[in-house]
């Protein structure tokens, strides 16, 4: 999602150790070389055609420059294809209003068509690689863009469109055509078609389910939840399923004067950035208190079933969670990594207590796992100074998790995440993102974004053993488990400190072996084991002269084997580089282009110009509009080849 990073969330106060006091930079890189063979594919053994994968250098397409125009740039010999923008309807019969360019269209409209400010991706097959479904997340709105007249007033209308253009859809698209011309489409009408938005009934499962602080008045059992908001990353579940984290949750509250200890430790504030509470007061944390514990949750949804009510997993923590990434144990069972994009927050991981099932008669493997996630144990990292971590269990009783410290029962444990993991004594990290997994290797790659918090006064600050300070380019951790991924202990290190070479800041150069990029966010490790890497720089910071010469976000891609980290395309102005997935066959890729045309925030700064597009219309004067884009291949072969 789209920050300002000097007002994002920050509350953990705690004294435990952050990320980059036990981090020497110097001892915790990885030697480059020891991957060899990893070009096999990561996962070779569920995706179609992988044995026949050309041998050869993993990054077959020339790089791109760095670009700050308004255009979306893709290598020579590849083509790119916006689809599936906001506003245009999602497929349900008898239901398909078009996009009115001035945003005139009603929340009933939105309801049905695609939301606002796309995010992570998935796809799930129907017929191999030439049809399927999409399922996506929409993070945010913004109100500016999302209503013919702005912010100018503010009404009831108002906020339903906004909690509508919320969520979460499910499209279904075919591609027509051959090679590298095939064309993908939305499928209208479409019997998959669906929308889950801020007002959508989503059920309550495992130990937090039914507790006193998840009941409201409206829902006096604590069992269903209206509506997810703030979706962030995504991924796909080895049983078919579609994870979505609750990010940042705590923007849509409003908490007043009188904010409790549990409140602050979320990150609540006196107002939040959006007004919804002014017509929904469910939102008003000072008549609702409760309703806050419902969110922040990793959500599960069925795309598969249109009948199915999507789940939100209490068993997994409740976080500000950027999403949620499976890995299987030799045994087959679960083990759900996660992280939450805040300042010092905690890298988490589930190890479910039940393996995998498989489909059987009339039963689908999604249905077969049903309750998978409601059952196993939740554990938050420590990392060590000697490149040792541990994973300390969040388990009632465990320690200090007792009665006498806050946490009556297993379901108050969960509920509040954050203040069991600071008194287990967990690593604060710099807002761990997307994760990515090495099935084959045994390995677990995440994105710590950035921290421009780091070095200020009354924060964690550089010693010898970390030289970045106000960390405003980021970098990519990476760790094997002892074993298996069910592991308690594990050893870690730093795949790449993100920056740019030219930088005249010491700890803004980084190490990149190639192409220079910052804030990394999205994360792909695709069947030839090549790791794709999408940026996340807000406006502010690539026009305030720090990263400039980087330019608009972009993705990459990192050829694990020798190091070498190559641009493969640039975004339209800025925008967020967001959310990827690819065919079984490995020649169509999905990308998320998120608020094209942001505006830096801080206007009183004469370098820093108003910055818009109209990308992907290009209309004079046009709204800009996040959209999916297929890429392809002109020759039809794999992507990255």
């Amino acid at each position: 999602m789209a920050k300002d990073f000097e007002t994002m969330e920050f509350s953990n106060f705690s004294a435990n150790p952050s990320i980059h006091e036990v981090c020497d930079p110097a001892r915790r890189l990885w030697v480059q070389g020891g991957l060899a063979g990893l070009a096999s594919g990561v996962f070779g053994s569920i995706l179609p055609g992988c044995a026949a994968l050309p041998a050869g250098p993993l990054l077959g397409f020339k790089a791109v420059p760095s670009a700050s125009t308004d255009t979306l740039v893709v290598p020579e010999g590849y083509n790119a294809t916006a689809l599936a923008a906001w506003g245009e309807p999602i497929g349900v019969a008898g239901n398909m209003p078009a996009w009115l360019a001035d945003a005139g269209n009603s929340a009933a409209d939105q309801e049905v068509q695609m939301g606002m400010h796309h995010d992570g991706i998935e796809f799930f097959p129907l017929d191999g690689s030439r049809h399927g479904l999409l399922v996506m997340n929409h993070e945010y709105t913004d109100d500016g863009l999302l209503h013919p007249d702005g912010m100018n007033t503010w009404s009831a209308a108002k906020v339903r469109k906004a909690q509508a253009a919320h969520g979460v859809a499910v499209i279904e698209i075919e591609s027509r055509g051959e090679g590298g011309k095939a064309g993908w489409q939305m499928v209208r009408p479409s019997r998959y078609a669906r929308r889950f938005t801020a007002y959508s009934p989503f059920s309550v499962a495992g130990p937090a389910a039914g507790h006193a602080l998840m009941r409201t008045a409206a829902d006096p059992q604590g069992r269903t939840v209206l509506g997810t908001l703030n979706n962030c990353a995504s991924s796909q579940t080895p049983w078919g399923t579609y994870l979505s984290g609750e990010e940042n949750f705590a923007f849509y509250f409003d908490g007043g004067d009188k904010l409790d200890a549990h409140q602050l430790r979320w990150g609540m504030r006196k107002a939040g950035f959006y007004r919804w509470p002014e017509h929904d007061e469910r939102f008003d944390a000072r008549k609702h208190p409760n309703e806050f514990n419902r969110f922040g949750w990793v959500v599960e949804i069925d795309p598969m079933d249109p009948q199915s009510t999507p789940v939100k997993r209490t068993a997994l923590g409740r976080a500000a969670h950027e999403g949620a990434w499976v890995a299987l144990t030799r045994d087959r069972r679960a083990v759900v990594y996660s992280g939450e994009d805040a300042r010092f927050e905690y890298i988490y991981k589930f190890i479910s207590r039940d393996p995998v099932r498989l489909a059987g008669a009339g039963i689908s493997a999604a249905q077969a796992n049903r309750d998978l996630l409601d059952h196993g144990t939740l554990f938050v990292a420590r990392f060590s100074a000697d490149g040792g971590g541990q994973w300390m269990p969040l388990v009632h009783g465990n320690g200090p998790l007792t009665a006498a410290n806050g946490f009556a029962d297993q379901g108050e444990v969960l509920i509040k995440t954050r203040q069991a993991s600071d008194l287990l004594g967990a690593t604060k990290m710099d807002r761990p993102e997307w994760f990515a997994i090495d099935q084959q290797r045994g390995e677990v790659y995440c994105n710590l974004t950035n921290n421009s918090s780091r070095g200020a006064p009354g924060m964690p600050g550089v010693d010898a053993a970390n030289p970045r300070a106000n960390n405003v380019m980021g970098n990519i951790i990476r760790w094997k488990e002892r074993d298996d991924f069910d592991g308690l202990t594990m050893q870690w290190n730093h795949l790449v400190l993100a920056g740019d070479p030219a930088n005249a800041r010491a700890e803004a150069k980084g190490n990149i072996k190639g192409d220079i990029f910052a804030c990394p966010d999205g994360l792909l490790i695709d069947a030839r084991g090549v790791l794709w890497i999408e940026t996340d720089m807000h406006a502010t910071q690539m026009y305030k002269g720090e990263l400039v010469r980087i330019g608009n976000n972009q993705m990459l891609a990192c050829d694990r084997a020798s190091g070498e980290i190559r641009r493969f395309l640039t975004g339209p102005v800025n925008c967020e580089i967001t959310g990827v997935t690819l065919t079984p066959d490995g020649r169509n890729m999905f990308i998320n282009i998120q608020h094209p045309g942001e505006t830096p925030t801080d206007r009183s700064d004469p370098a820093t110009p108003a910055r818009f597009s109209n990308w992907p219309d290009y209309r004079v004067g046009g709204r800009p509009r996040s959209s999916t884009v297929v890429i392809r291949r002109t020759d039809g072969g794999l992507i990255g080849t």
